[in-house]
């Protein structure tokens, strides 16, 4: 961190005040997995919108915080809505938050850096973005490539209910000609299929 804030900020933008920087990570880390709010992380720690703004691409510029976007079928749309907030490096987002604990947020940022090694190697580099409805229903990330859907949740549970699937299932029944199925992943040992459409493996098993 220490090398991060004095050296190489500092060669890619000056920041004039590094206490305001330091301040807006940590709260950016405990809000990892979260939509954006960047009026609300401003008021928070004392910061002004613009200033967050400015921040938030400086750490997005050096690799460090990720802006997940919706999906929607339409592009500009996805431009438009709040993205999630994601970390690089899921153990220093615990580590400047003071959490002793990793939180299921933290198995999400895990499983999505896994997700976009992924796709950086892929010839025809699919895109991974989250999907939310105005009712609150959600799905951690969806994997889309030019024909197909596929969407992943995250869970850090080994024990399941069908339940756990409803934001998937809500996703296929609004896309069935995008989107065949979906997998639940969590932290426990076995696969199995969760409902008829869902499928729950472990995440250790695809990342």
């Amino acid at each position: 961190m220490q090398t991060y804030l004095e050296r190489d900020l500092q060669a890619l933008r000056a920041v004039e005040n590094l206490a305001d920087f330091r301040r807006l990570m940590r709260a950016a880390c405990l809000r990892v997995g979260a939509l954006l709010n960047q009026t609300e992380l401003g008021r928070d720690v004392g910061i002004a919108q613009p200033q967050v703004h400015r921040f938030l691409n400086l750490m997005e510029a050096s690799y460090q915080a990720i802006r997940l976007p919706a999906f929607s079928v339409n592009r500009t749309r996805r431009l438009i809505k709040a993205p999630k907030l994601y970390w690089s490096d899921t153990a220093l987002a615990q580590h400047l938050a003071g959490e002793a604990e990793p939180r299921g947020a933290h198995l999400e940022n895990l499983v999505l850096m896994d997700l976009l090694a992924w796709r950086d190697v892929q010839p025809r580099r699919p895109e991974v973005l989250y999907w939310r409805t105005a009712t609150g229903l959600e799905v951690d990330f969806v994997i889309e490539t030019p024909r197909r859907l596929l969407p992943v949740e995250v869970k850090a549970a080994g024990r399941l209910a069908p339940s756990d699937a409803r934001g998937l299932e809500a996703f296929l029944g609004e896309y069935p000609d995008l989107a065949d199925g979906a997998l639940l992943l969590h932290d426990g040992a076995d696969t199995f299929p969760l409902t008829r459409r869902v499928l729950a493996v472990p995440w250790w098993k695809v990342c």
